[in-house]
């Protein structure tokens, strides 16, 4: 698809490379100042572009076949150079533009077009992968010294406030700071990483349901908001606790008698999805691919059960999975709701893998389900061409 891109602005500068991600264990909890272990992926949100001389930002998108122009000088009101709203898409580039200006730099006019192979509204943050796409690309015209994480935050900010996303930094980290071959050990709370090495004999396969979901207007915000419920009630019994990050398993039993079933619920899968976190790094260390299977699993019934995020296509999708040999461990990955499974299986076994889940998939459901052989990859990069 470069050559496409290149064909559609000829006299591109560069070509931002930016990567989806996967998260392997950790949901739901990057807003609760969590532990996450998500992987960006070798399927990416491409950017062409060329500087202008004026304010004005022009995108052709070749995925949906559409173009918008807005002006870097009316960012607040949200709209294209006609007057009219601006399209969703769009809003993630424009968001970017708008906490570049908050944050004190001045993005300026762009060409570019656009071309993604990460799924959208999959579950694999194809919306941070965009955001971080033209982050880079103002970042390389501009010639920023602008460190990867605070470009993760900048990106974050555009979401949140601009977009109208109550997300966390997770899928923004992973998209910037990816490494072949890694997973990413990411504290949420005070921003320490580390990659660790997943298994040698290993594969990641994304199975996406086809049931698309719309996270602003899902329940997303919902579990954020009975995430503060859960925590003022806990606060009631520790008052120590900051967030749900600092309750542990051993408080539970405590708390189950003075909180009411649903916040309970979404606190309990926050605290023992950061507990598994914890174990699955450990067990990764130690060579462990059956028993961080486990945890895989038992994170997916957690969301199921105890968060409900989950549905009927994803359950099916993990339960199928779960049964094939070769398969360590399979769950929901991403928000929820519609979108991915993410599936840790053994290499030998992939191609195999991906043509039962298929079939099964079509048999239970009628539907077709779209699967990925992928590969960890390295974080966003530009590559220049003049």
């Amino acid at each position: 698809m470069d050559d496409a891109l290149l064909k559609a602005i000829p006299n591109a500068e560069g070509v931002v490379f930016s990567p989806g991600r996967v998260n392997l264990l950790g949901e739901h909890v990057d807003y609760n100042d969590g532990l996450v272990l998500p992987a960006a992926i070798d399927r990416y949100v491409r950017v062409a572009y060329i500087q202008r001389d004026d304010a004005v930002v022009q995108i052709r998108s070749l995925n949906l076949d559409a173009s918008i122009s807005f002006s870097i000088d009316a960012l607040e009101e949200k709209t294209d150079v006609n007057g009219n709203p601006l399209p969703k898409w769009a809003l993630y580039p424009a968001g970017v533009a708008w906490a570049l200006k908050e944050e004190g730099f001045s993005p300026g006019g762009l060409e570019a077009v656009i071309y993604s192979n990460v799924p959208i509204g999959a579950g694999l943050s194809s919306s941070a992968a965009v955001e971080l796409a033209f982050a880079a690309a103002w970042q390389a015209i501009g010639d920023w010294k602008i460190d990867r994480m605070r470009l993760a935050k900048l990106c974050q900010r555009a979401e949140n406030e601009y977009v109208g996303v109550n997300c966390g930094l997770m899928d923004q980290f992973a998209c910037a700071h990816g490494v072949a071959r890694h997973a990413l050990y990411f504290d949420t709370r005070n921003l320490a990483w580390q990659p660790i090495p997943l298994p040698l004999n290993t594969t990641i396969v994304i199975a996406d349901s086809t049931v698309q979901r719309e996270l602003s207007a899902s329940a997303y915000n919902q579990r954020r908001s009975e995430c503060e419920t859960a925590l003022a009630h806990a606060q009631s019994v520790f008052p120590q606790a900051r967030s749900l990050r600092d309750i542990t398993v051993g408080d539970l039993n405590t708390l189950k008698t003075v909180m009411p079933a649903t916040p309970f619920q979404r606190m309990r899968h926050v605290v023992e999805e950061i507990e598994r976190v914890r174990q699955g790094c450990g067990l990764l260390f130690a060579d462990d691919t059956a028993g961080f299977g486990r945890l895989m699993n038992a994170g997916h019934a957690s969301l199921r059960d105890l968060y409900a995020v989950s549905i009927p296509a994803l359950d099916t999708l993990a339960a199928i999975a779960q049964e094939q040999p070769g398969c360590y461990g399979a769950r929901l990955t991403g928000a929820g709701f519609g979108g991915c499974t993410v599936n840790l299986v053994e290499s030998e076994k992939a191609q195999s893998f991906v043509e039962t889940l298929k079939a099964e998939y079509q048999a239970q459901t009628g539907m077709q389900a779209r699967v990925y052989i992928c590969k960890p990859s390295r974080g966003v990069y530009v590559k220049h061409i003049k």
